[in-house]
């Protein structure tokens, strides 16, 4: 072996040893970069009309729409939701019976215990429709449930160190099947009144040097059982 090449030989094992060490191209349908795995299927919202159609009565609603009012309004207040809007249809065969209506509908709500403020009323075009219904519902928030396991990628590919496609898809479908109310994700809920009352007690207490914490209830108490069964 000639001088040169002996001198030329560390060189060459070393671009050898670099070459080895770069890293493989990445897997098809792998995630290279995820803030954390979760992120690749984050619950996402959208709003969604809730709403109830009513026929026009000249007597005002009837029973089973008084039923259906009633449970909008129940909806309404789990959701918590925005205003209530009442839509009359303008320019219907009958505008003076779709007056009433309305007016019977404004005030089921009210005695339902929906706030005035909380009601708009709007008319929409009925182009000359007799039988055209009013509209009273809100805008509520429901969850888009990630699809999961559509495509599988190989998982025992593991030399780019990168996350599979489908990690992190079922937590996230599970959490947004059960949010009660995904508004929740959307925007806080407003804060209920504090207690005047209560804090006035504490702030007594607290300046005579007694206790401020609720006393314990005896009935919350238990043991377990160290029998043999």
């Amino acid at each position: 072996m000639s001088k040169s090449l002996r001198h030329l030989m560390p060189l060459i094992l070393i671009a050898g040893l670099s070459a080895c060490a770069s890293a493989p191209p990445p897997r098809e349908g792998a995630v290279i970069d995820p803030r954390t795995p979760l992120d690749q299927y984050r619950a996402q919202v959208v709003p969604q009309a809730d709403e109830v159609r009513l026929a026009i009565h000249a007597q005002g609603i009837s029973g089973p729409q008084a039923d259906a009012l009633a449970s909008l309004v129940q909806a309404w207040r789990t959701n918590d939701g925005g205003p209530i809007r009442l839509q009359s249809p303008v320019g219907a065969a009958d505008s003076a019976s779709a007056y009433r209506m309305g007016e019977s509908v404004r005030a089921f709500l009210i005695s339902q215990g929906v706030p005035y403020s909380d009601i708009q009323v709007a008319g929409y075009d009925a182009a000359g429709q007799a039988s055209a219904p009013m509209v009273v519902g809100y805008e509520r928030y429901v969850a888009q449930v990630p699809r999961c396991g559509q495509a599988w990628d190989n998982l025992t590919s593991t030399s780019a160190n990168a996350a599979s496609a489908n990690f992190g898809c079922s937590v996230n479908a599970n959490f947004a099947a059960q949010l009660a109310n995904p508004g929740d994700l959307a925007r806080p809920r407003d804060m209920d009144p504090s207690d005047a009352a209560r804090r006035a007690e504490v702030l007594t207490r607290y300046r005579i040097g007694e206790p401020t914490a609720t006393k314990a209830d005896e009935q919350a108490k238990g043991a377990l059982s160290q029998a043999v069964q």
